[in-house]
């Protein structure tokens, strides 16, 4: 007997995704995951942005790929009224609307704003991603993943304190949104269950970037304005020890606090700086950092690998890693068991990795196999499936320019 077909948590949510780039396209991407039924709406002639972003192969963006697998594409050209419908029509039939263009105005000015929207699906959960979100004197200032960066204090935070702030390349502005939308929607969708209404979410990436400051608003406070958040370096000011240090071949990270303290001396067999008054306070051992790093270097050289010194602070209980690449996951042990780099097929480039699904549902234990798809590559399927539209309607639409199809 064949197996049965497992039920994903979504099946049967249906989205119409605007998004473009990667703060809404990696919502809809986590959704797709979950089997949601997700329509992604293109902008013709290019469609999604994501498509010109590198890396470029064959004149398909692996980019595109990664965040855009398990959505049907319909390419409209906007400058059509006949397009403004089906966008609308499509809307007004779906669970969650989500959309992240550059100012509200872009999708109020055509009818597809939240309170449109509504009007026509009461119950419509109406998901907003933008740099600063929808309101504020920044509600329409442009922004990217870069831009919240430098806006949210995150850059201000990075980096060396003698030398210019700090940039994070990877997108964690745009993801960290991604995954605040993701938990937002799930939320929506339960209290939509309990009460039958839809509602807005206005999701800022700068409020989530903000949202990471575990300290320094009530540090700031609490000192009466001596401590000033700032750039740190490799060692924190506040916690010691609690950095970057030179091991035998690389860079060890490590975080030991006061409960962690005694395990770092045990592994050093100083058991004699536990109750040291010196060091015995994790005030007094980051004062006192400048002596502490170079005696933890020392010891840490006697090791005559990088391994063996971290097999030897995990064996003592002291949290730490090795700083590895993006790359370095691939052959990795650890994130090959936790299927956290994941060969996906693609009609255009075969298999590529990508990063896996972080969360494991006991409840879905398997993920679907999912592709992105090619420009407008499901416009018959969704207009009549969803529209109902015939085949000459369809072929009238290709005819005048209204649907887009491209083969990348």
């Amino acid at each position: 007997m064949a197996e049965e077909e497992q039920e994903l948590m979504l099946d049967g949510v249906h989205i119409v995704d605007f998004s473009q780039y990667l703060a809404g396209a990696g919502v809809t991407r986590m959704l797709a995951e979950m089997g949601a039924d997700i329509t992604k709406i293109e902008i013709g002639p290019i469609g999604d942005g994501g498509r010109l972003l590198p890396f470029m192969k064959d004149n398909r963006s692996g980019f595109f790929i990664q965040h855009n697998r398990g959505k049907k594409s319909v390419a409209l050209n906007w400058e059509h009224s006949e397009a403004i419908e089906i966008a609308r029509d499509l809307a007004i039939q779906a669970d969650i609307v989500l959309e992240n263009f550059g100012t509200a105005d872009t999708l109020k000015r055509r009818g597809l704003d939240y309170e449109s929207i509504r009007a026509l699906n009461p119950s419509v959960i109406y998901l907003s991603v933008s740099a600063f979100g929808r309101t504020g004197p920044w509600a329409n200032k442009p922004g990217f993943d870069f831009i919240a960066q430098a806006a949210s204090g995150l850059m201000h935070m990075a980096g060396s304190p003698d030398e210019p702030p700090g940039v994070t390349w990877s997108a964690i502005a745009d993801n960290n949104a991604a995954v605040h939308g993701f938990a937002g929607l799930g939320y929506a969708l339960y209290h939509r269950e309990r009460t039958g209404q839809g509602q807005f979410l206005d999701l800022s990436m700068v409020d989530c970037l903000f949202h990471h400051h575990e300290i320094a608003l009530q540090a700031w406070h609490l000192s009466g304005g001596d401590f000033v958040p700032k750039r740190m370096g490799r060692h924190h000011e506040l916690v010691f020890p609690v950095g970057l240090f030179q091991g035998p071949e690389s860079w060890i990270a490590m975080l030991a606090l006061d409960f962690q303290w005694g395990n770092v001396c045990r592994a050093m067999n100083r058991p004699d700086l536990i109750d040291d008054p010196l060091y015995a306070e994790m005030s007094e051992r980051t004062k006192r950092r400048d002596e502490l790093i170079p005696m933890i270097e020392e010891w840490m050289s006697t090791f005559e690998t990088d391994q063996a010194l971290l097999e030897h602070l995990e064996e003592h209980r002291v949290p730490a890693s090795p700083v590895l690449s993006p790359v370095d996951a691939i052959d990795h042990p650890h994130f090959n068991a936790r299927e956290m780099v994941r060969w996906v097929d693609d009609p255009i480039h075969g298999s590529l990795p990508i990063p896996g699904f972080p969360w494991k549902f006991s409840a879905q234990k398997e993920l679907p196999e999912l592709t992105a798809p090619l420009l407008g590559e499901h416009n018959v399927e969704v207009l009549t499936t969803k529209l109902g539209y015939d085949t000459e309607q369809i072929e009238k639409l290709k005819v005048a320019g209204v649907l887009i199809e491209n083969s990348t």
